[in-house]
């Protein structure tokens, strides 16, 4: 028991900081527009759609503002962690300081659940939006090439039957462009992080500016009667419906999550990381909410187009260049947010690998000449491009944020037992009325973990079961902090 849980001290953690192989080339500027390229993405382009249509309708703006309350709580935890332990890793990092080592394990293992997953919803939501490019250019693609089995088999069974190509009985369906979008990213994170982060920077330039055009031409096509006259009309689902609504949007603001993963990358990680973490949570959250408004006035929610959204909403008001701009800023959004998923997924791989839990030799080596974790990188976007190309994106999404709920909560613990534990380790930022601000979290993540479905929480257990038998038949056994306290016992 000793062994399992565990712990690293905060000042082993800052030691290893020093001792590393990736480039510090980010400041507050690129961080802050790290947490803005993973925010403003799917949440904005995709889920607004579904959320509206299936559980929120117009109160929906009140489901980004629960979610953002949460979000807040646990990012002033995230920023606290972030000054003291300047190291890749994220959540599974701060929980081997607070928790222990197994508990550390199974956050990064739901880590690695998440920001895969993540990473295929995105490339899903991508790929819809390229398709609608296309088409307002006379492009169309098969639809066998562009969705995966079950939804295309759902949508349109004697469509189906006749034109998918079959090889040995076996039908080929799959989605094409969210493959591909996964291997061209995938090739430009092992080229380098500079490369990554000047080319994000002018993604989310572009994704900024065409949701500000959203906001502002979508205002004059508002109606007020698709809000509703009433509570009843505008929350048609109740407060049941805003809760449910709260914890499907919430893989939206996972963004910030990914800026603690680039701590080692960061010119000054105790002042910037902090910086970015909550400068990109806030401009988002309003963001989240002007749009979600437009949209929901726009359109009856009934009527909400889940595929892309808001493009269908000006072209149903003739719009046409409108909707270009806003299926050219989706297409960039996306990319910009599948790179900073992938990017952190790859470097919670490499912080596991390094405590000796996974194979260092493959998660932990670092290209000689590029300086990013190559070899990780890749085996993540093979695994996404499969995962995006097959399964279709509800089902991903359900998924997505349970994980990221339950990682949310354990940092929130972690930072009320560290306060305990180590009060007086420098924090360049403290986390302000500590115990209070983490509760708050910890009740705010759990909510919306109980309003998701059944299936989804009988899929997390079943990833944790598999997780937890890696761990005790592979990870116990090589890790690097368990052997120390062994010889120190010899």
């Amino acid at each position: 028991m000793r062994r399992l849980f565990a712990k690293k001290t905060l000042h082993d953690l800052s030691r290893e900081s020093d001792h590393h192989h990736f480039k510090r080339v980010l400041g507050p500027v690129s961080l802050t527009a790290l947490g803005v390229g993973a925010v403003i993405g799917a949440g904005i382009f995709v889920l607004t759609g579904l959320a509206a249509k299936e559980f929120a309708g117009p109160s929906l703006i009140l489901s980004f503002v629960l979610s953002g309350f949460a979000c807040i709580f646990v990012a002033l935890c995230y920023a606290e962690f972030a000054s003291m332990v300047p190291l890749a890793g994220s959540a599974y990092t701060y929980a081997y300081a607070g928790l222990g080592e197994f508990f550390a394990w199974i956050i990064g293992w739901d880590l690695i659940l998440e920001y895969s997953l993540a990473s295929s919803l995105v490339a899903v939501g991508w790929s819809h939006y390229f398709l609608k490019l296309l088409g307002l250019f006379g492009i169309h693609i098969p639809p066998w090439l562009t969705s995966d089995y079950w939804t295309l088999s759902h949508q349109a069974k004697e469509l189906f039957a006749q034109n998918v190509p079959y090889f040995n009985g076996i039908p080929i369906v799959f989605n094409l462009p969210a493959a591909l979008i996964i291997v061209v990213i995938t090739a430009l994170l092992v080229l380098g992080i500079r490369e990554s982060a000047r080319f994000n920077n002018i993604i989310v330039t572009v994704k900024l500016l065409v949701i500000l055009l959203v906001i502002f031409a979508g205002w004059f096509y508002v109606k007020g009667d698709n809000w509703g006259n009433s509570w009843d009309t505008f929350a048609p689902y109740g407060m049941a419906g805003i809760g449910t609504g709260a914890a499907y949007v919430f893989f939206a603001y996972i963004g910030f999550d990914a800026v603690s993963t680039t701590s080692q990358e960061a010119k000054n990680p105790q002042r910037d990381v902090p910086i970015g973490i909550i400068a990109s949570l806030v401009l988002c959250t309003v963001l989240y909410i002007a749009v979600t408004a437009v949209l929901t006035g726009m359109v009856y929610y009934k009527d909400i187009n889940i595929d892309a959204p808001l493009a269908d909403a000006f072209m149903r008001f003739g719009l046409v260049k409108i909707s270009f701009f806003i299926s050219v800023g989706a297409v960039a959004g996306l990319t910009s947010v599948l790179l900073v998923l992938l990017m952190s997924q790859a470097r919670i791989f490499w912080a596991i690998a390094r405590d000796g839990l996974l194979s260092e030799r493959i998660f932990a080596a670092i290209h000689p000449r590029f300086g990013t974790p190559y070899i990780s990188t890749i085996i993540v976007g093979a695994c996404v491009a499969l995962t995006a190309s097959c399964f279709p994106i509800e089902e991903i999404a359900k998924l997505v944020n349970i994980g990221t709920l339950l990682a949310f909560c354990l940092v929130c613990a972690a930072v009320i037992i560290l306060r305990i534990k180590d009060p007086h380790h420098p924090r360049a930022f403290k986390c302000p009325f500590v115990p209070i601000t983490p509760i708050l979290g910890i009740i705010s993540c759990g909510y919306m973990m109980i309003r998701l479905e059944f299936s989804t929480w009988l899929r997390l257990i079943v990833w944790l079961a598999i997780g937890s038998i890696i761990y005790f038949a592979y990870s116990r056994h090589h890790s690097k902090l368990a052997k120390k306290h062994t010889i120190k016992i010899k």
